[in-house]
This record gives C-alpha cells, structure tokens and sequence, in this order.
C-alpha cells in the first residue's frame, strides 16, 4: 500500500480513521471510496491505490459499524467526508463518489444529497433503501447489478427510467462480492468490466485525461522503430503483463516481462517487419488496434512461431490488440491473430480440405470488394432463394 491514514471529524463530533492516497504526480480530482460491510480491509486500500494509479486522489474511510440516526449515517456525516477530501491539499478538481455493498447504498445518498460531480455504486446492500434517492441524483451515476442482488429488476427498471445519467449494468451468474478478489463470488470478467465502465464514467466527470493514442504510438516506437528495451518498460506500470493469446508468449511482472522483450522479442523481429494499420478504437481506459503484421520469416520469431527455423517465406497477418492503461502507462496487452493463416504462408501447413486461408485474409481485411464464402461448399446452395 502506499498511503497514509489520516483522521476525519464527521459534523456530529465523530472522528474516524480514513486511508488516503495520491497519484504519483502529486495531485489530482478527488474519489471518496465507501466500503462494505468487511470494513476498510486490504480489497479497499489496494482499490484506493489502483484509482491513485488512474489519477485521483482517494479518500477510504473507516465507516462507523452504527449510527443511530434512521436510515444509517446522516446526511451532515456524508457532507464531512466530501468536505474532508476537498480539504486534503492533495485535491484538486472534481470529486467523485464509489462505494460498495453498504458503502454502495451510502454512495447513492451521497448523490442525491452532498454536492459531487458523480457517483458510483456497486451491489447496494438494501436498493430498496436507495430508491428514494434515485430523483434527486442529478450528478452522472453509475450502477453495478449481480443477477444474484437484493434489487428487484422491475423496480430498477422502474426507479431508473427516463434518466440518461445514470447508467446500470447488469452481470450474469454474478453475485454481491463479484469485484472482491478472494470472495466466493469474485468473477474477474465481470470485475473488469465494472471497473472500466465506472472508470469511463469517472473520466467523463472528472478527468484527469490521457493522450493513450500518444502513449501507444511511442510504446510501439521503442518496440519497433528503436528496438529499445530499456525505453519500452518506463511506458508501462511496474508490473504490467502481455499475452500474445494463439502462442501465450509474453510475461507477467516486470522481471519476466523485460526477459521476454530483450531476449525473445524485439530482436525476434525480422528485418523488415510492417505494421499496416486498420483501425483504432480508443476508450477511458484502453486502445483496440486493428492492424496487418508483415514479415518475412527470416529468423526464429520465437513470440509468433516458436521452435520454427527460418522458411524465408513472407507473410501477412491481421492482428487484433486491445492494450490496457492505467493512467499514463500501460498496464496489459493482449494480441490476437489467426495462427493458421501463418503456418499456411510459411508452408508448414497444407491448407487442402480445411477452412483456412493464407494471405488472402489479409487482403480481404484491407479490400472488402474480394470474394467472400469461398471456403463455404454449401454457399451456392442458397443462391437464388428468396431473401
């Protein structure tokens, strides 16, 4: 972890302990962080640190067990802890709000009461206590829904209806806990994509913004153009990870990783290695690079045809990359492509009765006019039927 615990008076006299953490650069918008009933444990102070890697800093309090008042803490008490996050010299900008379980009900009043510019809410422990709430929320607001939650779809349906700023999502087989590494429940697909939408909601609000198309391009310079490893792993996080999904070449953590960029990888390349780009799609949080890799096979490529000496043939592959920020750095890439269509070009595969292709995948992808459904026997079968 690498913050500090700091004290906070909430209005009615009450003091509580609260975690606070910064962005590297010192400052930034602010995120109140409300846990849930398992109090403030290491899942929410890892959580504040993550959201200090995307920019904000982060205020996580160590929420009273009980409060008197019906309905829980008071209205006064969720004002103290905005105040006290604007208070921190840290601070500056927007405020946001997230919270989870209990933390996540807390969250919703916090939007419908306290002066934020968003809110985030996670498997409300009680949504039936949030919805009178919902119509005085006028802040953007973002809602996380487990199939297995104590909402009723056709109320949130109901509550949420006719407001485009709040959005809600809901995750299939997923249950209350589903973010929480080490719950019973956590499902790390539906994790992820929680994270992203409330991370696109957030930067939406609040900022701070990052030029990721920047920052790929020059990544992919030190990879490709400079062949330099010892410039590549400063763009990244300090423990950052790529896959390269058909061959699951890559590393995790930056020891394994830089091994694998300076002895398997950026050497590995041959000689006139071609990047045609196709598309690029760019997100809060991620690039999605659609992209033609050409190459002529004239060294072992140990990341993309392991254990195969050179053929000296040339080939052409559409790549698919989604790359991961965390802030200003990278966090994960995962590439894809067709394998087969590789193995067809280099001649070490026979293509002869199997739906694959070689470069004519590559080809289609860059001129949609070419032939489709070659491979399809039965494409003629359908050819006059009524459509």
């Amino acid at each position: 972890m690498s913050g500090a615990f700091i004290d906070i008076t909430l209005r009615d006299g009450t003091v509580i302990p609260a975690y606070v953490t910064q962005p590297a650069k010192g400052s930034g918008p602010g995120i109140v962080l409300l846990h849930d009933a398992d109090g403030l444990d290491d899942f929410v102070r890892h959580t504040a640190d993550l959201y200090a890697e995307e920019g904000y800093v982060v205020l996580a309090p160590q929420l009273p067990e009980h409060d008197p008042r019906p309905g829980g803490i008071a209205a006064e008490n969720f004002a103290a802890l905005v105040d006290g996050l604007r208070a921190l010299p840290q601070h500056a900008g927007k405020v946001g709000v997230v919270g989870f379980g209990r933390g996540g009900r807390f969250a919703t009043r916090i939007a419908a009461q306290a002066d934020v510019d968003c809110a985030a809410c996670y498997y409300a422990d009680d949504f039936a206590a949030c919805l009178a709430d919902v119509p005085t929320i006028r802040c953007p607001m973002v809602f996380h829904f487990p199939e297995h939650g104590t909402h009723d779809p056709r109320e949130v349906e109901a509550a949420l209806a006719g407001k485009p700023h709040i959005e809600r999502y809901a995750y299939p087989g997923a249950s209350a806990g589903f973010i929480v590494p080490g719950n019973r429940h956590y499902d790390k697909p539906a994790a992820l994509m929680a994270y992203s939408r409330t991370l696109s909601m957030l930067r939406k609000a609040l900022g701070p913004f990052f030029d990721l198309n920047h920052l790929w391009e020059q990544h992919c310079y030190f990879e490709f153009g400079t062949r330099d490893v010892d410039a590549v792993m400063p763009t990244m996080v300090a423990q950052p990870y790529v896959n390269h999904v058909p061959t699951m070449t890559g590393g995790v953590g930056h020891d394994q990783l830089k091994r694998f960029y300076k002895y398997h990888f950026v050497d590995s390349n041959p000689a006139d290695t071609k990047l045609i780009p196709v598309s690029r799609t760019i997100g809060a949080d991620r690039v999605v690079d659609e992209f033609v890799f050409c190459a002529t096979h004239d060294r072992e490529i140990d990341w993309l045809l392991p254990g195969l000496a050179p053929t000296g043939q040339y080939f052409e592959v559409p790549m698919l990359a989604v790359i991961r920020f965390r802030g200003d750095k990278l966090y994960n890439e995962h590439i894809y492509w067709d394998q087969a269509s590789v193995l067809v070009q280099i001649g070490v595969l026979d293509p002869d009765g199997l739906p694959i292709v070689g470069r004519q995948a590559a080809k289609k992808l860059i001129d949609e006019t070419l032939a489709s459904n070659e491979l399809m026997p039965n494409w003629s079968s359908s050819e006059g039927k009524p459509i």
